[in-house]
């Protein structure tokens, strides 16, 4: 499984915002200029994350973005399915009951949908504040 480009920056994006503070509003211009990411392709994301309740944009003379929640509520999870990418590792689609010809799952298929799974249970277990801090959920694992 590979996550899109645009689920990369997004968190990449959202984690530059969470790691600036809260006290004022970031511009789409410094994200970008600091992430090396395109600006347009910053505001298709930003549109999505407002859209999905992350984020709030401010207008005005200093305006910018700031997160909706406080970066320990937010998780890599949230960020990623609010950009709209699916966390699935099988081929299936849609209402297809299966991914072989007249709709039989391949022999591999709930190898792949559990994998699929516990990805999305590792980013929901993750939040923005672990991805800053390097707090990730392997690392205290082992440390236990």
């Amino acid at each position: 499984m590979q996550l899109s480009t645009r689920g990369r920056y997004a968190v990449m994006a959202m984690t530059d915002l969470a790691g600036r503070g809260a006290d004022r509003a970031i511009t789409l211009a410094d994200i970008a200029e600091t992430q090396q990411i395109s600006r347009p392709y910053l505001e298709q994301i930003f549109a999505r994350l407002r859209r999905g309740g992350l984020v709030r944009s401010v207008r005005g003379p200093g305006g910018g973005y700031r997160l909706a929640r406080a970066p320990e509520a937010v998780s890599v999870a949230d960020v990623v399915m609010a950009v709209d990418e699916p966390l699935k590792a099988t081929r299936c689609g849609g209402g297809k009951a299966g991914c072989m010809h007249g709709g039989a799952r391949c022999l591999t298929h709930d190898l792949w949908e559990e994998t699929g799974r516990a990805i999305y249970d590792y980013l929901a277990s993750v939040s923005l504040a672990d991805v800053l801090s390097g707090r990730l959920r392997h690392e205290t694992a082992r440390a236990a």
